[in-house]
């Protein structure tokens, strides 16, 4: 009798401890700001979702080179069941099967389509976007009107754009610039995607000669002429944001993270918001996409869970905080109509147009293909020769075409 009571009660206790069994889903992601406020996203949101499910949740960061960090860990097996996938190296991800296809698993319905796009290769989409960013023009409303000439609009042509930075430079002369541009894939490559280009053709190749590529490089480095623009170095400065908190530059091209660079470095600066000019002969514009996506470990144990993370961190409630808070552009295509948009604050209205820019014209992740960032050096070298008057715009094609082939031969 006492024997059978005891399996008995044995039974019962190991039935109770499998129905309260824990599991915990662990997340890498980036150091820097990131553990606080991820951290309190799970803490808002998360844990409370998730409590029911007797399913806990970590935040493991990554310090320093984030990309190397995790590589290490998923050839170790020790990666996070969740983790950000940055869309520039996304390729490198997916070629080597480390990450869960979401068919099924996640609806990615809801989100903006550029943004599925990013994560999307051969039909399967393997990552939700948290967060992201596109190009805008900022432009100082001061010197604009100093120089009695009309701000950049969202109807504005490659054009008249650039008479606009012309006439800036006329009106003020020496002591002023129309534009600053860095000699980067990163801030010109948006207008040879309005042009037509594409950066890769179907059997992985670039072609920088590709009459489209070659007509907005000359537009883009054209706008030097005359100096109507100036890059960065030129005025002591290390990008085009602090070109247009010096007060001598009329429009930097930038994203959403100059908002709180503005508010800490020239507060008093009065400025605004235009969408990327279209191209004259495809009456398109162009953008970039620069995303960081949720992804879920292929080799995770507890896909299911991890799916209910993925869900929760992507959810309405969790993507209105982020927007609320200003931290980021939340990936939801609902979101287009929330009255953080309608706010007249320069931040607010800057932060419209770069979500309306992933969803205007040709949008294009900001991606290298699978051999990594070093593609960017052929274009980026041929930008600054011909920005810096060093050479002339064929003769740097035609050496960066060299040596892109060399690379993607490789």
């Amino acid at each position: 009798m006492k024997k059978t009571l005891f399996v008995s009660l044995a039974v019962l206790v190991a039935a109770a401890g499998s129905a309260h069994a824990q599991t915990t889903i662990k997340i890498n992601g980036y150091g820097g700001q990131d553990p606080a406020i991820v951290g309190d996203l799970i803490n808002r949101f998360v844990k409370p979702a998730l409590a029911k499910d007797n399913i806990s949740v970590v935040y493991q960061p990554l310090q320093g080179d984030y990309n190397q960090q995790l590589t290490t860990l998923l050839a170790a097996g020790n990666a996070g069941d969740v983790f950000y996938v940055p869309g520039e190296t996304f390729d490198g991800y997916v070629a080597t099967g480390r990450l869960l296809p979401l068919k099924g698993v996640v609806n990615t319905t809801p989100f903006i389509k550029s943004l599925n796009d990013a994560f999307t290769r051969n039909g399967k989409t393997y990552a939700v976007a948290k967060d992201f960013n596109t190009l805008t023009l900022v432009y100082n409303k001061d010197i604009f009107d100093e120089a009695k000439v009309a701000y950049p609009n969202d109807n504005d042509t490659w054009t008249s754009f650039q008479n606009k930075l012309a006439a800036v430079k006329k009106a003020l002369g020496n002591d002023y610039y129309g534009a600053c541009l860095a000699p980067d894939y990163a801030r010109m490559g948006e207008f040879a995607f309005a042009a037509g280009w594409q950066p890769f053709d179907a059997k992985g190749k670039t072609n920088l000669l590709d009459p489209a590529f070659v007509s907005a490089f000359n537009y883009f480095t054209g706008l030097t002429k005359n100096k109507v623009a100036v890059q960065p170095s030129e005025l002591s400065q290390d990008w085009s944001g602090g070109c247009l908190a010096s007060g001598k530059v009329a429009v930097a091209i930038e994203g959403n993270w100059i908002v709180g660079f503005l508010k800490d470095n020239a507060p008093n600066l009065k400025y605004g918001t235009a969408l990327i000019p279209k191209n004259d002969k495809t009456g398109k514009r162009g953008n970039f996409v620069f995303t960081v996506g949720w992804a879920i470990n292929a080799n995770t144990k507890n896909k299911a869970a991890a799916a209910k993370v993925l869900n929760i961190l992507t959810s309405p409630n969790v993507q209105q905080y982020v927007l609320e808070q200003g931290l980021a552009i939340p990936s939801r295509s609902s979101l287009q109509n929330n009255a953080f948009f309608k706010k007249t604050t320069p931040g607010a209205q800057n932060s419209k147009a770069v979500f309306q820019g992933a969803s205007s014209g040709t949008v294009r992740p900001y991606y290298f293909g699978t051999q990594g960032s070093d593609w960017t050096k052929p274009i980026n070298t041929a930008l600054a020769a011909v920005l810096s008057g060093q050479k002339s715009s064929a003769d740097a094609l035609k050496q960066a075409q060299q040596e892109m082939n060399t690379f993607q031969n490789r």
